[in-house]
């Protein structure tokens, strides 16, 4: 179980993080946390309210559990009550593209000093902890795509469109490397004005940390440049949308068990058995990573986006793409079908659920899709609906994420199809492009 420092702790290190980022010219401190629509909420204090901040935490009202994408609330949504929002002053970056500020992930806890049972990071904590309980450890790292309006255009993949856009990516490279974030690959993507950006791996609750102040220095580096970016799962119909694909390892005692194995590929036999747990579920794990009606308008055959449940070596159009790397520490696994709209922590915390329960009832592979699997492979589920009656029925994920934590994901979901069930497709679109 999650613990939270003693107040006096947590304060006594706030005063020091205060007084240092104080004198890089700091002036306010944005704590953040992401809801279960995939939206990053907010709240923020001036630097000199970090103490009180990390002493008593910063009032967050448990309704945001029910808001949806466009802000309102799923009927599940009480205006009763009150949570802490406590600053996670081991994750604190001063923000180098906004001057004055610094971010630090936020846990959410009670009144009483409890862990929040509805609170995404959290969760994926606990999953995390379980496997270290096994002795085992996940190294995981989360793609960030997306699209800039009002750059330059140009081929896929093309120099063309680097070269339009050197100045702004140049930018993003430094500001990341001021705030400590070690970038591995930058690159243009498939659709217009799309680009990718890889970090280095971390631990699963770090990854999802990472992947938000990639996100949020992205934003604030495209805005300076008189860009806009968007994270949408799709932003033009005939785009093939942002992904926000998970890469995942899984170590025990400094080994890669990725690596070295008599299972397909050299996988270990612990590995082989967590990934069978992350297929198995995945249909239900949709309603973590693929979360927005928008998200099944790229979820389809043809675009790499993985929509068919199934695995492969190096096979792009798998939901879980196998990698064996030209070094054991590289061998890693990729799920393909997840967006960017989905809530970094339960996507990590979801996966590591799934290969918990694969560990637990040390599950086999099936057999590999070594080529298209469209026509060949079972479809994951080509809806918000059905991927959330996958979740309802789903033992593992509904006992790892707790009654209620289920329940508030279950709730948003049904209301946001609710909202968008007369929409058109563009009109979809439109409605979600700049909300992640």
């Amino acid at each position: 179980m999650s613990t939270v420092k003693p107040r006096a702790e947590r304060a006594a290190e706030a005063r020091l993080a205060a007084t240092r980022i104080e004198a890089e010219g700091v002036d306010g401190v944005i704590v953040g946390w992401v809801d279960n629509s995939g939206v990053t909420r907010v709240k923020s204090v001036p630097v000199r309210g970090l103490e009180s901040a990390a002493r008593w935490g910063v009032g967050a009202a448990p309704c945001f559990d029910a808001f949806l994408v466009d802000d309102s609330l799923a009927p599940s949504g009480s205006p009763v009550g009150d949570l802490r929002l406590v600053p996670d002053l081991a994750a604190l970056h001063r923000l180098a593209a906004q001057p004055g500020w610094a971010w630090a992930p936020g846990d959410r806890w009670t009144q009483q000093g409890e862990p929040h049972p509805g609170c995404q990071r959290q969760f994926a904590r606990r999953t995390a902890e379980a496997l270290v309980e096994r002795g085992l450890t996940v190294q995981a790292g989360i793609e960030v795509e997306w699209i800039v309006e009002g750059g330059e255009a140009g081929p896929a993949y093309g120099m063309r469109r680097l070269i339009g856009n050197s100045d702004y990516l140049r930018d993003l490279l430094r500001t990341l490397r001021e705030q400590k974030v070690t970038v591995l690959q930058l690159h243009p993507e498939y659709s217009d004005g799309q680009f990718e950006l890889s970090v280095a791996p971390g631990g699963p609750v770090e990854a999802a940390d990472t992947a938000l102040l990639v996100r949020h220095t992205v934003q604030a580096v495209s805005l300076r440049h008189g860009l806009r970016a968007s994270f949408a799962p799709l932003v033009a119909a005939d785009g093939v949308g942002n992904g926000g694909h998970l890469h995942l390892s899984l170590w025990r005692d400094g080994q890669n068990l990725g690596h070295g194995g008599s299972g397909p590929h050299g996988l270990t036999r612990e590995m082989e058995a967590f990934l069978a747990g992350v297929l198995a579920e995945l249909p239900a794990l949709l309603a973590l990573g693929a979360p927005s009606v928008a998200s099944y308008l790229r979820l389809v055959p043809g675009h790499w986006s993985g929509p068919h449940r199934c695995w492969g070596l190096e096979n792009r159009e798998a939901a879980l793409r196998l990698i064996t790397g030209s070094a054991p520490e590289q061998a890693n696994a990729e799920v393909k079908c997840f967006d960017a709209a989905a809530n970094p922590y339960l996507a990590v915390g979801g996966v590591l659920a799934a290969g918990l329960a694969g560990l637990g009832d040390a599950l086999r592979l099936p057999a590999e899709t070594t080529g298209d699997p469209d026509g060949v492979a079972e479809r994951l589920p080509a809806t918000l609906g059905q991927a959330v009656d996958a979740l309802r029925k789903s033992q593992v994920l509904r006992a790892a994420m707790g009654e209620s934590l289920w329940q508030s994901v279950i709730d948003v979901r049904e209301a946001e199809i609710a909202r968008f069930a007369d929409r058109r497709p563009a009109e979809i679109i439109e409605a979600v492009r700049y909300r992640y």
